[in-house]
């Protein structure tokens, strides 16, 4: 007689992530994930209740990977501008191509339709802020808000990027940042 494979709920849910980027939210079913993982798909029923709690579970499993990467990231760059771009460059590079980067996009708008996915991305959101504000604590004059507007940048050249994706998303980060970090520190040493 086989014994039935055994999976923890991470390594269940890390295949439901995989599935959810590969072929969008709405494919995650647990019939797919059952073929994935090897487990019954009653096993999962159990384990997950219904498709809108695993759905639910396996973003929030992502957003607690978002945030030990970006904790250690955040632990390893220096408080200066350069370890600011240094930790944004980082991250996009979990970004890969156009293709994962739209099929990311999709697993966002989940994210915004559901009010407790939201705050795990309002606490991300407030936890880059800070980092990246305290990369800018010597430098005379910053701006207020420093963190936001640079995450927000960020953000942005990430969507500008995706719409002539003709050089690798963390070298256009990368150049996109410098030049923020350039025209903000520059304005902030004229400032009286």
């Amino acid at each position: 007689m086989t014994r039935p494979k055994t999976q923890s709920d991470e390594q269940v849910l890390e295949t439901a992530h995989r599935l959810i980027h590969q072929h969008g939210p709405e494919a995650l079913t647990f019939e797919r994930l059952a073929k994935a993982c090897g487990l019954s798909g009653a096993t999962l029923v159990q384990r997950f209740k219904n498709k809108a709690q695993l759905k639910q579970r396996t973003l929030l499993h992502a957003w607690d990977g978002l945030d030990e990467n970006t904790r250690k990231l955040a632990a390893t760059v220096p408080r200066t501008p350069t370890g600011a771009v240094a930790l944004l460059v980082a991250l996009s590079q979990s970004y890969g191509g156009i293709e994962s980067y739209a099929e990311g996009l999709l697993v966002l708008r989940e994210d915004l339709r559901d009010p407790v996915l939201r705050a795990r991305g309002a606490a991300w959101k407030a936890f880059l802020c800070d980092t990246l504000a305290a990369c800018f604590a010597k430098t005379p004059n910053p701006p207020r808000d420093i963190g936001l507007l640079m995450a927000s940048h960020w953000q942005g050249s990430l969507l500008w990027w995706s719409f002539d994706p003709a050089i690798e998303v963390a070298a256009y980060v990368e150049d996109s940042l410098n030049r923020f970090v350039a025209a903000i520190t520059t304005a902030a040493a004229r400032k009286p």
